[in-house]
């Protein structure tokens, strides 16, 4: 057997990524906590060069690399740097909030990075076990972030939740594929399937596997039925680690997704898109009507994110070309406004008071009327109101799910239903949304009117230009379109 020479200037983003965690990790042991701005400063500067590396090693076409066990892409580039402005983001966000609270910790920067790198590694596996070890790498610097506050017995309980569940659902993910390779006798993705289609996609061993990666996988994405953990978790972790789940590791279940299902296991595409679609629709059905009863934001949003993951598994289940480009265009775009939309309260927080009631948004309008409107963008957003992104964003995976219909003929009726359980689900999240909308502009504030609201400069510009953005892709959507198409061809 003839060894073959990696080639390392692929793996570029990731080396410079950990070479960056390495350098942060050294200088922040010497830095007090009153200096910890330092490690922030380092940290972005971290993610700029990682970003810079990412731009200059991109692919002209897919490359396979390190014994075909990574791959480089367009795809692979578009999410990773989608993945580090978000991290930069967060990092934005939350500044003031850990400064105000006392939470000036090395530890928040160095996992937050640690959680980027296995988010690089599952954008780029090509195998299995890559997958596997990625998804293990970022699901154990979640963990521990959301525990980082070793002082709150919430966060504590929190954790251990999200852990206990964690290691079942990656058990679960290991076991299935131990089930695909004993069938297949391979792991890679770009093998996999030649493999199924010889050995028979009718396998009972394949079918349990496929079973067990779909648990995995939808734990990951926070789907029904295995969404338990998520409102507990984003409202008992700090704010700071909720923007990180609610948006950053979307990137990470989307790449799980499209480098197992679509990379690897296509011939399998009867099997799993039934999976789907039950999955999606639980989804869309459960997280939009409890969503409605919730008084805590942190945890209608949590629910809210059920509906949002069923629309970018109905693009799965859609099954051609149109319907991962809309389910790549929705990850993309709700992950920032996600992100916006977390940021908001960790910019109205005080210390030691979290501004994650419903109650904490009366008269927001009153106080800050701009604020109230770059809200109002990531609100309306989320509801799917022309002309923010998010209505194209759902706009398109129906459409998505319509065009499959039409291609499947037979069983049109099927993928009909599905588009009008979609419009259905969306009309009624529109109601909790709104009534953010109701406590910020016709409701008095319980605070004085003129309270300040306390964050940097950095903070409050970085806030509004994702607002704006939120607005300015939707009433010009056609580049991120086009970006979408090209990346997933």
């Amino acid at each position: 057997m003839s060894f073959e020479m990696p080639q390392f200037s692929l793996a570029l983003p990731e080396i410079v990524l950990l070479s960056a965690l390495c350098v942060v990790l050294i200088i922040d042991l010497f830095v007090s906590d009153e200096k910890r701005v330092i490690t922030f400063w380092l940290s972005l500067a971290s993610l700029a060069a990682t970003f810079a590396a990412t731009l200059a090693s991109e692919p002209v076409v897919r490359t396979l690399t390190f014994s075909a066990s990574y791959v480089s892409d367009p795809l692979a580039s578009v999410l990773k740097m989608a993945a580090t402005l978000c991290l930069a983001l967060v990092f934005i966000y939350s500044r003031d909030y850990l400064m105000r609270n006392a939470l000036r910790k090395g530890e928040f920067y160095l996992l937050s990075l640690f959680g980027l790198l296995g988010i690089f590694v599952m954008v780029s596996a090509n195998s299995l076990l890559t997958m596997y070890l990625g998804l293990e790498m970022l699901s154990l610097s979640l963990y521990a972030l959301v525990a980082f506050d070793r002082n709150s017995r919430i966060c504590a309980e929190a954790a251990m939740k999200y852990f206990v569940l964690g290691a079942i659902a990656s058990g679960a993910f290991l076991y299935g594929i131990s089930l695909i390779y004993g069938v297949a006798g391979t792991i890679q993705f770009d093998q996999l399937s030649d493999a199924i289609v010889q050995k028979g996609a009718d396998d009972l061993g394949l079918w349990f596997g496929l079973a067990f990666l779909i648990v995995g996988l939808v734990f990951k994405f926070g789907g029904v039925p295995f969404h338990m953990w998520l409102p507990d978790v984003y409202q008992g972790s700090r704010t700071p680690v909720t923007i990180y789940l609610g948006s950053l590791s979307k990137i990470a279940s989307f790449a799980l997704a499209v480098r197992v299902l679509v990379d690897g296991l296509p011939a399998l595409y009867e099997q799993w898109h039934q999976m789907l679609m039950v999955v999606a629709i639980l989804s869309l059905a459960l997280g939009n009507i409890v969503a409605i009863a919730q008084t805590n934001i942190k945890r209608m949003l949590a629910y809210s994110t059920l509906s949002h993951v069923g629309f970018i598994l109905l693009g799965f289940f859609a099954g051609n070309a149109e319907g991962y480009q809309a389910a790549l265009f929705y990850t993309l775009t709700y992950v920032f406004t996600a992100a916006g939309a977390f940021g908001m309260i960790a910019l109205l927080s005080k210390r030691g008071h979290e501004a994650e009631s419903l109650s904490d948004f009366r008269g927001l309008n009153a106080r800050s009327p701009w604020y109230a409107a770059i809200m109002s963008c990531f609100m309306l957003s989320m509801a799917g109101i022309p002309p923010w992104v998010g209505f194209w964003a759902k706009l398109h995976v129906i459409e998505a799910v319509l065009y499959a219909g039409r291609v499947a003929g037979g069983s049109s009726q099927l993928f009909l239903f599905v588009a009008l359980a979609m419009v259905l689900f969306s009309v009624i999240g529109a109601f909790y949304y709104l009534r953010v909308l109701k406590f910020m502009y016709f409701d008095e504030p319980e605070d004085e009117a003129d309270a300040p609201i306390d964050a940097g400069f950095d903070a409050r510009a970085v806030l509004s230009a994702n607002g704006l953005a939120v607005l300015a892709v939707g009433i010009a959507p056609g580049s991120l379109l086009a970006l979408c198409a090209l990346v997933i061809g």
